[in-house]
């Protein structure tokens, strides 16, 4: 690779600079890039020249409407001499040919599994062929490539090629849009539900590596909530709700009958018949008629009022326990993850559930009951030419229906990735609003969201274009089968074998049987949308945390005279990152103020997240009063540290809200013992509401100071026998950091507490200090002996005071000036 990127860097001097870098980024992650099909193996590295020395030859800008003949004179007009052109194109022939492997021979190798896929020359130039680009199909071979083909086909527009790990880079306007004919293996993710490989891939959740979520998985999950074996109530509610249901179909199925008996009663009436008797039994069929519909519509209503508790309670069950499983998942999710896309899934989920439930139980199977029924009785009086006539109007209705609503569906899908880009962008730019007025972007975060909506709104046109389609398409095919019928009971009706009411209740029928079709059409794409949508939402539920309770695990002994630490030979690293610590060793006594120093990076909040068990160390071992942290209890483990955040994020809530929040079963006596030792509790009586003040969302309406105190206070509150401040004084003046300090060095005393600080002088009264250098303690001990030590603890403190006594420094006039 090295060879490859010194010979296209010294021989193509002006090559683009994007190009090159994601020439290096592409072979660096062992992932094709565009037409650069690569083979690593053995530190062999066969490239197709195909992109490379397109890139190397069309770099100079030139015009589209150039003839192609006219191209390889760029290289001997000023760019190359001729024979440092013939020598890159043999160098990178040389590579490419050097073991005669197929140019779509694709090898990704990473440090769990490794694959290879070939596709055979028949089969590329079938892709070629389907795509209609014929002149491909003479490329796929090595032995085909010349110098002339390397140059590649005419100028396209830019494009963005991918990488592997989910970046981009900018093709020049000179760089053909070529494409990759063969499927690209994915890059390896974590063993974890992601949201995408980066921040603005919000569109959609993905799924977890495990066994894919059917629809059939879906509907017995619910069938636990809507069934459930503890609650006796819901159960009922579900019997009487079918009961109603049942009701209610025969009720619909009587009406035809009850109105063709009127009509035939009218139609036989003479001036031979009692006028008063035949007006009495047409009186009271038509009685019996309205009865009947009125009845269908109670028992429908009533059915729907028995079972919304049932459907409500069920999706508050499961939205209450994907909220929670959320909360129980991993901070490398969470890292992770969109909140608006959390959210909005969360929500159509919810919606979804709620209506396939209803649709299950009183649509699709409801539906299929009254089809036979109806089609069983056109059988019975009007002969089976009905009743099969009937039944392949509703099969070429249902087929019609699926066909097209498959072929919609993926016009929801953008359309709801649209809408969760567009929540995103929102609801991301709402929460910089200060940055925005900052530096004047409003109009630039406008546009931003402008286009996200017009993505939304090209996915709804297509939806409800569709719509309009397969609208049209039902009411044509009912049409065409009812027009049918109709024809054929006349000439029953004229023939003598058929009467008027025989003629209306066919009709009556099948306005019956189109009621549900049209529910049947319409409940089949909202119930695929649903399904869609709760598929989502149960793979989040299928996710498992990475950082979990071993089973059975004892929970935590400690106490505050007890509460030892000790990091033993821990070694750690973020996912695709450098090491953060190499054989990290420190012992922390029970009761003591240990401080955690060290320049920017070098792991003091991870170690926090380790000891809190947001991560696990790769290598070595965490103890708590000699017990592993791994071994034991997860909630017990973190019920025994209290830690207070760099940066401190409030609810939306009341300031007493928040400060309880650090246990709240604390009394408010308590609580406000807690604002005191932070410092906060007088400035809280100064406000007009006092603790009932709203912080506002994540806490805007206090200043950083008064956050960070709230912070203080809540940690205190807690009351655990570990304390840990990252930063905790960070956002604070000088007057209110010493009131600080004097707080929490009541707040500590006896308490084993980890004080990570940038200041050195916050840290200066700390029982030991331990300096992080290159992943290990380079050096511990109190602040004098450090700074008698020297090391890095001492640069730091030089330069921090030197930092202040320039500020503080008064000016001097220049040498020679008179006084």
């Amino acid at each position: 690779m090295a060879a490859l990127l010194h010979v296209v860097s010294k021989q193509a001097p002006q090559l683009n600079r994007n190009l090159l870098e994601g020439v290096r980024l592409s072979f660096k992650n062992h992932h094709p890039l565009s037409e650069t099909h690569c083979r690593l193996q053995s530190r062999q590295l066969h490239v197709s020249a195909v992109a490379v020395a397109n890139w190397y030859h069309d770099n100079r800008k030139r015009k589209h409407s150039e003839p192609w003949g006219q191209r390889r004179s760029y290289a001997t007009q000023g760019a190359l001499p001729e024979k440092n052109q013939q020598a890159t194109e043999n160098a990178l022939l040389n590579i490419f040919q050097k073991k005669r492997k197929a140019p779509w021979e694709i090898r990704t190798t990473d440090s769990s599994h490794s694959a290879t896929r070939q596709r055979p020359q028949a089969q590329q130039e079938r892709y070629y062929r389907r795509r209609g680009d014929s002149s491909m199909t003479n490329r796929l071979h090595p032995s085909s490539f010349s110098s002339s083909m390397l140059r590649g086909p005419p100028l396209a527009k830019p494009t963005s090629a991918i990488t592997s790990n989910g970046s981009s880079f900018l093709l020049p306007a000179t760089q053909p849009s070529l494409q990759a004919p063969f499927t690209k293996q994915p890059p390896p993710i974590r063993h974890c539900f992601h949201l995408g490989h980066h921040p603005a891939s919000g569109e959609s959740i993905g799924t977890y590596d495990g066994p894919e979520i059917t629809a059939t998985d879906m509907i017995k999950a619910m069938a636990t909530y809507i069934w459930p074996k503890d609650d006796a109530m819901v159960r009922k509610r579900v019997l009487i709700s079918l009961g109603l249901l049942g009701g209610a179909k025969v009720l619909n199925v009587c009406v035809p009958f009850l109105f063709k008996m009127g009509v035939d009663n009218l139609n036989v009436l003479s001036m031979d018949t009692v006028p008063q008797a035949a007006s009495a039994l047409t009186i009271s069929v038509l009685l019996g008629y309205g009865i009947a519909r009125a009845g269908a519509a109670g028992f429908n209503e009533l059915r729907n009022a028995v079972f919304a508790r049932v459907a409500q309670h069920s999706i508050r069950k499961i939205a209450t326990n994907v909220f929670l499983h959320l909360h129980n998942l991993d901070l490398q999710f969470h890292l992770s993850k969109q909140t608006g896309a959390l959210s909005k899934t969360i929500d159509r989920g919810s919606r979804g559930i709620n209506f396939v439930l209803t649709a299950m139980v009183f649509n699709v199977v409801p539906t299929m009951f009254e089809l036979a029924l109806v089609s069983s009785i056109l059988g019975m009086k009007c002969g089976m030419a009905y009743a099969a006539l009937s039944m392949g109007c509703v099969g070429v209705y249902s087929a019609y229906t699926l066909a097209v609503t498959q072929w919609r569906t993926k016009f929801r899908i953008y359309m709801n990735q649209a809408e969760n880009e567009a929540g995103n962008k929102a609801v991301d730019s709402l929460i910089n609003y200060e940055t925005v007025k900052y530096f004047n972007n409003e109009q630039y975060e406008a546009n931003r969201y402008d286009q996200v909506l017009k993505k939304y709104e090209d996915a709804s046109l297509k939806t409800s274009t569709s719509l309009a389609l397969l609208n049209f398409g039902q009411n044509a095919i009912f049409s065409v089968a009812l027009s049918t019928i109709m024809v054929m009971a006349a000439n029953e009706i004229a023939q003598g074998r058929m009467t008027v009411g025989d003629l209306v209740m066919v009709n009556g029928l099948l306005f019956q049987l189109s009621i549900p079709l049209g529910f049947l059409g319409s409940v089949y794409r909202e119930v695929r949308q649903a399904l869609l949508d709760m598929r989502t939402m149960f793979t989040l539920m299928g996710v498992q945390s990475a950082i979990q309770s071993r089973a059975n695990a004892p929970p935590l002994d400690v106490r505050r005279e007890t509460a030892s630490i000790e990091f033993r030979n821990v070694g750690f690293r973020y996912a695709q990152s450098n090491e953060i610590f190499k054989d990290l060793s420190f012992t922390i006594p029970a009761g003591k103020k240990i401080a955690i120093v060290g320049g920017s990076g070098s792991g003091k909040s991870s170690m926090v997240r380790l000891l809190f068990r947001f991560f696990e160390p790769s290598t070595g071992e965490i103890l708590i009063n000699g017990q592993n942290i791994r071994e034991v209890d997860l909630q017990s483990l973190r019920k025994a540290i209290a830690v207070v955040p760099q940066d401190s994020v409030l609810f939306h809530d009341t300031i007493r809200h928040n400060i309880h929040y650090g246990d709240l079963s604390k009394s408010q006596t308590e609580l406000e013992n807690a604002a005191r030792l932070a410092d906060l509790h007088d400035s809280i009586l100064q406000w007009p509401k006092q603790y009932e003040t709203q912080v506002g969302e994540r806490g805007l309406k206090l200043s950083g100071g008064e956050k960070q105190r709230v912070a203080i206070a809540r940690a205190i509150l807690k009351n655990s026998p570990i304390l840990i401040f990252d930063e905790a004084t960070s956002s604070l003046d000088s007057i209110t950091e010493q009131n600080i300090l004097q707080a929490l060095a009541r707040a500590t005393d006896n308490r084993t507490s980890i004080c990570i600080a940038h200041r050195l002088s916050t840290v200066m009264d700390a029982d030991e200090i331990l300096v992080l250098e290159n992943g290990r303690v380079g050096q511990r001990g109190t602040h004098d002996q450090l700074l008698r030590g020297g090391g890095l603890y001492t640069k730091l403190w030089d330069t921090q005071n030197r930092l202040y006594n320039i500020g503080s420094k008064k000016p001097t006039k220049p040498e020679g000036e008179e006084k």
